[in-house]
């Protein structure tokens, strides 16, 4: 199978997952809006969240995959088989083990995610916030009758949600077996289960429950198990029977785990600067809810884009090098690296124009009100200055991966994450949550510069005729239509203060009008050509 089918593969699915998401979104801002319960979830769904775009969304193929598919191509199915059922038995005795700690010390990782919600208290059936040290008190007030401390809630919470860790990352084995094989659909489809169990909940259930956190919790573990029990379902239909063995550190297995654990810091350093984000977000009220909107709006183009690379470009790669086909490998990273920027600035240049209008018509309605679009919309902003920088992390990192080098990758995270810490303590004393969401922004942009240099260095990339002079035409058309954007924003202002119809109405006549006009221009220019598309679907038909 080709990568342009692989690619439309997994964009297809991630991009249905992504838009399921968007509605439980919607439905989440309606419920919850920016709200104590909204904040404590977000948090106590924060760390299942990371475990899950770590492992599921790439960074354990990048040491798997290249393992696995080495077993087969030299060994034969039935070693492979066998290095995939070693991993699955010392894997799932660490996270059985890592949850039970977990579950134990609760109330000390939690405190480590959401130190600021010490200081605060909620009211579930108002969903009520108070500030439990006020201004020139010393010791914290008496928490009055029906408020709970907001650590204590989100500790709850997370006791709940924290077994989905384990059922991630028995999902990222299974997916990466798949994708071994060629077989993308499962575990790309995997993750819109999540979603669909969520707009079940809160259509059906959050209306008629008191307390809509906790249903929304035990959602989470819920549909952890239903999607380690699809992929289960497609290993079986695809030949491969998982057998439970004893745990054992055979040396396959500790070269997995070698190249995993570097692989999976360095692969999820923007998800870790998020984590790290949330921490020191809880200092503010509502700023954990301001971040996880805005966050939400940027992550359908980073997922539709950022993430098919990260899962089907290391395969590309890693065939490429085993046949010493070092010129392929290097046009491959240098058409990914166009295809990327073409989907990117354009969708970068939209999000910083109009950020306001997006958050308006996707969230504003129920307990979302019009402050918090102003707070969400400026987060989007800052976030969406490093969306270049997210995707183009993704396509970098497999040319170290599929040389099976993880450790470069993950001492220039380590470096990125040190610099997001810096920055966003920095930045929170002066503009607050918005500073992290910059941050962020500006750690991974200096990740893309360390890795590019790295990569130039050792001869492993040459940006080519191709890419240099399509580039400036990519960057023009995106600043033009940024233009048209913000013009066509300034006409049809009032419209967002209208009915929902009316704000739908203008947000699509907006984006319609900037695709016109990008796509125009793009083609006019010379950033792409009608020839590039038919080059596509000749290799993908070969």
């Amino acid at each position: 199978m080709s990568l342009v089918r692989n690619l439309a593969t997994v964009s297809g699915f991630t991009g249905l997952s992504r838009i399921l998401g968007f509605v439980r979104d919607i439905l989440v801002a309606a419920f919850l809006g920016a709200g104590p319960i909204a904040d404590a979830f977000f948090v106590a769904f924060r760390l299942p969240n990371l475990f899950r775009r770590l492992f599921a969304e790439g960074a354990f193929n990048a040491a798997f995959v290249p393992l696995y598919a080495g077993k087969v191509e030299a060994e034969g199915q039935g070693a492979a088989q066998t290095f995939a059922e070693q991993t699955h038995a010392v894997m799932f005795t660490f996270m059985l083990l890592l949850t039970f700690g977990a579950m134990v010390s609760m109330p000390w990782v939690t405190y480590a995610l959401a130190p600021g919600f010490e200081d605060w208290a909620l009211k579930i059936s108002t969903q009520e916030a108070i500030n439990l040290k006020p201004e020139g008190l010393d010791q914290a007030l008496a928490i009055p009758g029906e408020f709970i401390s907001k650590l204590t809630y989100a500790e709850q919470l997370n006791m709940i949600t924290f077994p989905y860790l384990f059922f991630m990352v028995i999902v990222a084995l299974f997916s990466g077996m798949l994708n071994s094989l060629g077989r993308f659909a499962a575990a790309a489809a995997a993750p819109i289960l999540l979603n669909v169990f969520f707009i079940i909940t809160l259509v059906l259930i959050v209306p008629r429950v008191p307390d809509p956190g906790q249903a929304m919790a035990w959602t989470v573990a819920t549909a952890g198990f239903g999607q380690m029990l699809l992929l289960y379902i497609a290993l079986k239909r695809a030949g491969l029977n998982m057998r439970m063995r004893l745990p054992r550190m055979s040396s396959d297995v500790k070269t997995l785990t070698r190249r995993m654990v570097p692989g999976v810091l360095s692969a999820g350093a923007m998800q870790i600067n998020v984590v790290i984000g949330t921490m020191i977000s809880t200092f503010q009220e509502a700023g954990v809810s301001f971040l996880y909107y805005a966050e939400r709006v940027y992550q359908l183009p980073l997922g539709m884009i950022g993430i098919a690379f990260g899962v089907v470009l290391l395969p590309e790669l890693a065939r490429k090098l085993k046949a010493d086909d070092q010129q392929g490998a290097m046009n491959s990273m240098n058409r990914g690296m166009e295809m990327a920027l073409l989907l990117t600035l354009p969708a970068t240049i939209a999000l910083i124009i109009i950020p306001w209008p997006i958050v308006v018509t996707l969230f504003e309605r129920g307990l979302f009100s019009r402050e918090t679009s102003d707070a969400t919309a400026i987060a989007l902003m800052a976030y969406a200055a490093g969306l270049p920088a997210y995707v183009l992390v993704k396509i970098l990192q497999p040319a170290f991966y599929a040389r099976e080098d993880t450790v470069t990758p993950f001492r220039l995270a380590l470096v990125s994450i040190i610099i997001n810490i810096a920055l966003s303590l920095i930045l929170f004393q002066f503009i607050q949550y918005v500073g992290i969401a910059l941050a962020t922004a500006i750690s991974s942009w200096v990740n893309v510069l360390m890795l590019w240099i790295v990569l130039v260095r050792k001869d492993h990339l040459t940006l080519d005729g191709r890419f240099i002079s399509r580039l400036p035409k990519i960057l023009a058309s995106s600043v033009v239509m940024g233009g048209v954007l913000w013009s066509g924003m300034r006409w049809l202002r009032p419209w967002f203060d209208g009915e929902l119809y009316e704000k739908v109405a203008a947000l699509s006549a907006l984006i319609g009008a900037g695709l016109i006009v990008y796509g125009l221009l793009s083609l006019l220019l010379g950033a792409v050509r009608p020839a590039d598309f038919s080059a596509m679907f000749r290799r993908g038909k070969a």
